[in-house]
């Protein structure tokens, strides 16, 4: 959460960060050809589109019904606490970010979306980590082996990476939205993981 409020603080009030992350963003989306000459990146487009709602909710919306009905299935006392946990982090996402980006009011990078305000933090990048990461909490106590929980959680890190990564180079978020998405999810999910291991210890 100190992260979180440092970026914030800084995209707000104009800091030096924010002006590192806008030679970062300029610098990276020239390479993909954004700019005046803006050429779509399939690649980044379609990683940013896994952001969104209607794509990430269905992979999440999945995972709590089948970990609702393995739960209710083996008897388990409270069955419907991890589904709720990792539905209310989902909840939260918009709750915490829409007064977030009305509160700070960014300006768009270069891109397709210049003209637009209420950047910060990014709703994409807060909707994957959470959605593929509150699924990969729920998932991992089902996978015996270490090495294929180390093994979904790399896949999904790395998928969030790319998603934050397809954001900004299509022109869509600074780099500093993406991460301070990250921090803001980060708290949420580590909420849900405590909420698990508590409830997997009873």
């Amino acid at each position: 959460m100190a992260l979180f409020a440092l970026c914030t603080w800084q995209v707000a009030a104009h800091g030096p960060l924010r002006s590192f992350d806008e030679r970062l963003a300029k610098a990276l989306t020239a390479s993909s050809g954004l700019g005046p000459t803006f050429v779509p990146s399939p690649a980044a487009e379609f990683f940013a589109d896994l952001g969104n709602m209607v794509v990430a909710l269905p992979v999440l919306a999945a995972v709590l019904g089948w970990v609702a009905w393995r739960e209710r299935r083996t008897g388990a006392a409270r069955w419907w606490l991890p589904p709720l946990a990792a539905a209310v982090a989902m909840a939260a996402v918009p709750a915490l970010v829409a007064p977030a980006k009305a509160l700070v009011d960014r300006p768009g990078p270069p891109g397709p979306l210049a003209d637009g305000s209420g950047f910060y933090p990014s709703g994409h990048a807060a909707t994957a980590a959470v959605a593929y990461g509150a699924a990969v909490l729920l998932l991992c106590p089902y996978l015996r082996h270490l090495p294929t929980r180390r093994a979904l959680v790399g896949a999904v890190a790395l998928l969030n990476l790319a998603v934050g990564i397809g954001l900004v180079r299509r022109g869509y978020h600074w780099p500093l939205d993406v991460f301070g998405s990250w921090c803001l999810s980060g708290c949420l999910l580590w909420a849900v993981w405590g909420l698990l291991r508590r409830n997997r210890s009873r």
